[in-house]
């Protein structure tokens, strides 16, 4: 498995254009940015060429859900909204490439019910797979734990095999957080098993703090061995908060994760 840095958490002391470089730099082999669209598509394009890495993952704009709101995918009346992010997830995605693109299903808004959320989420989640499907680029969607981000509507292994289940379609593929399943003191391994088969894509950081590999309680070696059991070869987004002493300095565990 190799290793993907997040440009939206690591390096964040460089304008984005440069983050990519120094990725390149430390060693990473390959990409992924939660929201990369301050950044015109073709300069992207530019850069990811120059530093000869690929783009695994990026994210459909998400309204108001990184500043506490509902979000977009599953809030019915915010269809439009959700037509217009996607639109332009398309449009920046058919210049860089990236191999995943996420779609975030949001928290529970007001007035709506959890069915209601979840039948347009789903009905959102068909339509993105679909229209992805003709770039070549897979569908993911995530599980995020309810501490950091009350009233999220998809929570737990449980709830992605759900989800994937009424979607059914073949785009369509989970994104496992290690981090989010294990602040939920979920068994995360037995997650991997349930849902072996259909994870597009691994994300990491270490409990509770959400700080790099070493730095809390979660133990990396046997959820590794859980994956490669379950037949995952895909990537690992490294998507955790360095610390105050920056990004190169936070490293440490990359040598033993390639091992």
């Amino acid at each position: 498995m190799k290793i993907a840095a997040n440009l939206s958490m690591l390096f964040t002391e460089l304008p984005l254009r440069e983050r990519v470089l120094a990725a390149m730099r430390e060693g990473f082999d390959g990409l992924e940015i939660q929201f990369p669209y301050e950044l015109p598509a073709i300069a992207l394009k530019e850069v990811l060429a120059l530093s000869g890495l690929p783009l695994l993952l990026i994210n459909v704009p998400a309204g108001d859900l990184m500043s506490g709101g509902p979000g977009l995918a599953g809030v019915p009346a915010r269809q439009a909204e959700f037509d217009t992010a996607l639109q332009e997830a398309l449009s920046y995605a058919a210049m860089v490439r990236p191999a995943c693109v996420n779609v975030l299903p949001g928290r529970l808004a007001e007035g709506v019910s959890r069915e209601q959320a979840l039948d347009c989420l789903a009905a959102n989640l068909r339509k993105s797979a679909e229209a992805f499907a003709v770039l070549g680029i897979r569908v993911l969607v995530e599980a995020i734990n309810p501490i950091d981000m009350p009233g999220f509507l998809i929570n737990t292994p449980e709830h992605l095999d759900e989800l994937l289940r009424a979607v059914d379609h073949p785009n369509l593929s989970a994104q496992y957080d290690l981090y989010h399943m294990a602040r939920q003191g979920l068994d995360v391994a037995a997650g991997v098993r349930l849902l072996a088969g259909r994870i597009g894509h691994v994300q990491f950081a270490d409990v509770p703090g959400r700080g790099a590999p070493g730095t809390g309680e979660l133990a990396f070696p046997p959820l590794l061995s859980a994956l490669r059991d379950s037949g995952y070869d895909g990537w690992l987004g490294a998507e955790y908060k360095p610390g105050e002493a920056g990004t190169q300095a936070s490293l440490g565990w990359l040598p033993a994760f390639r091992a």
